[in-house]
């Protein structure tokens, strides 16, 4: 089965939102074997999205839109669609009691536009909306396929997973189990890791691997087919085990993990703590440490010292360090990471010094980075990086170079 994406929505086309629902949807169709070969944004026009209909049905025999459902003039998609499959529109009264519902429990009164969400195509298989108030529907009209979705992500997903995927699993009359694994990595580029396991990539079939680089990272999406979940995750196994004995140091989790997720999960299971002194990352990896629940026992503290006299005084650098090495050093980096540890009386100490850019610092060009890492027992690690990339990006991938070797260390 081959899809196709509309996104309906003028405020799309204004760049007022990101499209994030194709991303989404191309992830999970791709998890149950559905090629998505065409992405398409029409803005509220019934017009426009006729055209963009006719032109997804020559290419497309499944059509996913999302956007255009709600109570408003310009919510134009299910008007649109029932049209063009001639089948008139008419109330499911499930949703139009939910409707109510919401109502009476807001104690606000419902004008006559909110009845107008209640609407399905007639014969559409109805996809129930937990978080909001206009359904979804799968319609089947000839050889094609259309889902209709809402566009606010918080209904959208949580309707697909739960209401949508099992409809299209029972149109399609799959007896195929189709498991999905989707492996991280980090420090090695989305190029040289496909280098690694080309012969894997060339040679495959079931299972497929589907390599992805976003944002200094890379996934591997493991995709198998068979009757048997067991066996299909068998083959899923095999491929993985053979990945991973080529590229396996780079590997750090599963699914929608993170690094600051497998870094927090680790000094959890050790009952260690950590500080850090910033200077390069401006307070970031502390940012991203305390979004995670329980932050409280895993960060001690910490201290952004941005200018030398921060790093003197209140991290308690040696003056003569940053006159014979400079801020920009490995000796700088290994005073702040051990007296940060010291400061917060923590199990670990990390630091962050360097060139954000866009000009050199102390001689050193854009990108040049010091990280630093102090545990109790052990030699004090510095790691020099040379990253490329803007201001903004060198800092992001610094805190995740630093998440990294925190990793390693703890892994031993």
């Amino acid at each position: 089965m081959n899809a196709e994406i509309i996104a309906v929505g003028s405020e799309l086309l204004l760049g007022q939102i990101v499209n994030t629902n194709a991303r989404f949807l191309s992830r999970e169709l791709a998890g149950i074997g559905i090629n998505v070969f065409f992405h398409t944004v029409v803005g509220d026009n019934p017009g426009r999205l006729k055209k963009a209909l006719e032109i997804a049905e020559e290419r497309a025999d499944f059509i996913l839109l999302t956007g255009g459902l709600g109570p408003t003039k310009d919510d134009l998609t299910k008007e649109t669609i029932s049209s063009h499959v001639g089948r008139k529109l008419v109330i499911d009264q499930e949703a139009m009691q939910s409707i109510e519902l919401y109502f009476e429990r807001t104690n606000r009164t419902m004008t006559e536009n909110n009845r107008k969400q209640a609407l399905v195509i007639e014969g559409s298989h109805v996809l129930r909306n937990d978080h909001g108030m206009a359904p979804g529907m799968l319609v089947a009209a000839g050889s094609r396929l259309y889902m209709l979705l809402p566009g606010p992500p918080k209904e959208m997903e949580p309707m697909f997973l739960t209401y949508g995927l099992p409809a299209i699993r029972t149109k399609q009359g799959v007896q195929e189990q189709i498991v999905s694994r989707v492996l991280r990595f980090f420090g090695i580029g989305e190029a040289a890791l496909e280098t690694e396991i080309e012969d894997l990539i060339d040679s495959q079939g079931n299972p497929t691997i589907a390599p992805l680089a976003a944002d200094g990272e890379v996934t591997l999406r493991l995709t198998a087919k068979h009757n048997s979940w067991d066996i299909a995750n068998g083959l899923i196994d095999e491929v993985e085990s053979r990945i991973l004995k080529r590229v396996g140091k780079y590997f750090y989790g599963y699914g929608d993990t993170s690094l600051i997720d497998e870094l927090a999960k680790l000094l959890l299971e050790k009952g260690l703590t950590v500080s850090a002194a910033e200077s390069l990352t401006g307070g970031m990896f502390q940012q991203e440490i305390t979004s995670r629940p329980g932050a409280s026992s895993l960060l001690k503290g910490g201290i952004v010292c941005y200018t030398n006299e921060a790093k003197i005084n209140a991290v308690k650098v040696n003056a003569e360090t940053i006159e014979k090495y400079g801020a920009v050093s490995a000796e700088c980096a290994t005073e702040l990471a051990e007296n940060a540890a010291v400061l917060f009386n923590a199990d670990i100490g990390i630091s962050f010094t360097g060139v954000a850019g866009p000009g050199e610092h102390e001689g050193h060009p854009a990108g040049t980075v010091y990280i630093g890492i102090a545990m109790k027992g052990q030699p004090t690690r510095v790691e020099k990086l040379i990253l490329a990339g803007g201001r903004k990006g060198i800092r992001i991938r610094s805190v995740k170079h630093g998440c990294h070797l925190l990793i390693n260390s703890l892994k031993g």
